[in-house]
C-alpha cells in the first residue's frame, strides 16, 4: 500500500488527487483546512489540517501543491522525515533554504521531482529528441510564447485572490509560467546572460508582473526570446526553433508540430494530435515519479534543475529591475 500526502488543495492539488485516486492500492492523505469538501470525501481521502498530523500517517511520498512561497518550507519538513517529494513548479519564489533542502535530499537519498508537466508533453519530447539528433542542424535561435487571460484560468474564483496574482505568495507571470523557461533550459542547457522587461502593464487588478519580454543567451550561443503574459485573448502558446537545416514550429492550441526542411523546401508534419488530453502529461509525470521511487532512479527534473530554472527566473526579474543584462553562471 502506497500512501500519498498532498500538501495544498487548489486546482493543481485537486488534479493530482484525481490522478492518484485511479491508482490501485493508493491511500491519499490531504493537508487542508477544508475538512467537509465533497470531492475529498468522494475520493476517500484522509484529511488533516496540519502537516505534522499528516506525518503520523507515515506517507510514502509527498506532493507539494500549496502556494509557491511555502513550497520549500513544506518540503523541508517532509524531507527530514525521509519522504520522497514531487514539488509543483516553481521550486520557490526565492533561493532561501533551497540549498538546505538540497542537502537533506542528498543526505537521505530521496527522490525529488519538480513538477513541470510539459516535459511529458509528446510535442516537447519529440522536439527534444529532434534537437539531440541534429535534425535542425546548428540551432541559431528560438522564440516561445505563453499568453492567456488570467481571469479565465479559474472562472469560478476571483482571479485577484489566486496566488498567481499575488506577489507575496510567489505569483507573477515569470514564476507562474516558468514552464517555458524550464523547457528552454532542458533543450539548450545553461544560460550565460539574461535581459528582460518585466512588470505590470495591463489593466488587471493584481500587484505582480503580468508581462515579461525576455532574451536569453545560452552557453552554446543560442539566443531565445520568450513572451509571457496574463492578459492575452485569445490565448496563444507555442515555440519556434530555427536551425541551419530547418525550422521547427509547435502550436500547443492546435496540438501540431511542423518542421520546415530547407533541403526539401517544404513543411513536414511531425506530430498532429486530434484528441490530446493535457491531463495525460500529469499522469505520465506521476507514473515517472513513482517509477523513480520504486527503482531508485534519478528523475527527469530533479532539485538541481529546479534550482537552476528558478535562478533563471529570478535573473529575469532582476534584469528588469536593474534595466540591464544580468550574467548567470551554473
Amino acid at each position: 500500500m502506497l500512501k500519498a500526502l498532498v500538501i495544498g488543495y487548489g486546482s493543481i492539488g485537486k488534479r493530482h488527487i484525481e490522478n492518484l485516486s485511479k491508482i490501485k492500492n493508493m491511500e491519499i492523505i490531504v493537508c487542508t483546512k477544508r475538512k467537509n469538501d465533497i470531492f475529498l470525501k468522494q475520493k476517500n481521502c484522509k484529511i488533516f489540517s496540519s502537516i505534522h498530523d499528516c506525518l503520523k500517517e507515515k506517507p510514502t511520498f509527498g506532493i507539494i501543491t500549496n502556494e509557491t512561497s511555502y513550497h520549500v518550507k513544506s518540503a523541508i519538513i517532509l524531507a527530514k522525515y525521509g519522504i520522497h517529494l514531487l514539488i509543483e513548479k516553481p521550486l520557490s519564489d526565492n533561493l532561501c533554504n533551497t540549498e538546505k533542502l538540497l542537502k537533506i535530499v542528498k543526505t537521505k537519498k530521496l527522490i525529488l521531482l519538480i513538477g513541470s508537466n510539459l516535459r511529458f508533453h509528446p510535442s516537447i519530447i519529440l522536439m527534444k529528441n529532434m534537437i539531440l539528433k541534429g535534425t535542425l542542424g546548428k540551432i541559431i535561435s528560438a522564440n516561445v510564447e505563453n499568453g492567456s487571460f488570467l481571469p479565465e484560468w479559474h472562472p469560478n474564483q476571483d482571479y485577484k485572490i489566486n496566488y498567481s496574482a499575488r506577489d507575496n505568495l510567489g505569483g507573477g507571470v515569470v514564476l507562474t509560467c516558468i514552464h517555458e523557461i524550464d523547457y528552454l533550459y532542458w533543450f539548450f542547457g545553461s544560460v550565460t546572460d539574461v535581459y528582460s522587461v518585466t512588470g505590470n502593464f495591463s489593466n488587471l487588478d493584481i500587484d505582480t508582473d503580468d508581462l515579461s519580454a525576455i532574451i536569453l543567451k545560452f552557453k552554446n550561443k543560442i539566443i531565445a526570446e520568450a513572451h509571457l503574459d496574463y492578459f492575452q485573448q485569445p490565448s496563444a502558446r507555442g515555440c519556434k526553433i530555427i536551425g541551419t537545416k530547418g525550422t521547427l514550429v509547435w502550436d500547443m492550441k492546435k496540438n501540431s508540430l511542423l518542421f520546415y526542411s530547407i533541403k526539401n523546401k517544404k513543411w513536414i508534419t511531425k506530430l498532429k494530435m486530434s484528441n490530446f488530453n493535457l491531463n495525460d502529461t500529469y499522469v505520465d509525470e506521476l507514473n515517472h515519479f513513482l517509477k523513480c521511487i520504486k527503482y531508485n532512479k534519478k528523475p527527469i527534473n530533479d532539485i538541481n534543475e529546479g534550482i537552476y530554472s528558478l535562478k533563471i527566473a529570478l535573473a529575469i526579474k532582476k534584469s528588469s529591475r536593474l534595466k540591464k543584462s544580468v550574467s548567470l553562471t551554473k
